[in-house]
């Protein structure tokens, strides 16, 4: 006597497991890996073609990275408003506010680096590459 407890949960053999659940095609692979290719490609041209003004340069590969996280995590993650009941999208978001304040930070640090650094330490440089020679 075998005793079955369905439940109301019939599977009816579709071997569906989550009705919301979102499924990713090659297509959606390729565009992924499209994308971080040309995200990747641009910046290195932009870098050793010396284009753009060195100081603005840091702020379109800045710009390129950050879209760059977001194209890996969407295609490459699955991070998306209809995944794990929106959970995905909240982490999605708050991922996106780190981002910014890294990439803010890391631009205002590079910016204010010259300020910032002990006084004398570029006469040490010079003095170190032009006058050890000169010592008895």
């Amino acid at each position: 006597m075998s005793e079955h407890h369905n439940h109301g949960h019939d599977d009816h053999g579709h071997g569906h497991h989550d009705a919301h659940a979102v499924h990713y095609s090659l297509k959606d692979y390729s565009i992924g890996f499209a994308l971080a290719v040309i995200l990747t490609v641009i910046p290195f041209w932009l870098v050793m073609g010396n284009i753009l003004d060195p100081s603005m340069t840091r702020f379109v590969i800045m710009g390129f990275a950050g879209v760059q996280v977001v194209v890996h995590m969407i295609y490459f993650l699955h991070m998306n408003s209809k995944s794990e009941g929106g959970w995905n999208m909240m982490a999605l978001i708050l991922t996106i506010v780190l981002l910014g304040i890294v990439l803010s930070g890391s631009i205002w640090v590079m910016y204010h680096m010259n300020a910032n650094m002990m006084p004398g330490m570029g006469d040490a440089a010079a003095v170190t590459s032009h006058g050890t020679h000169d010592m008895p």
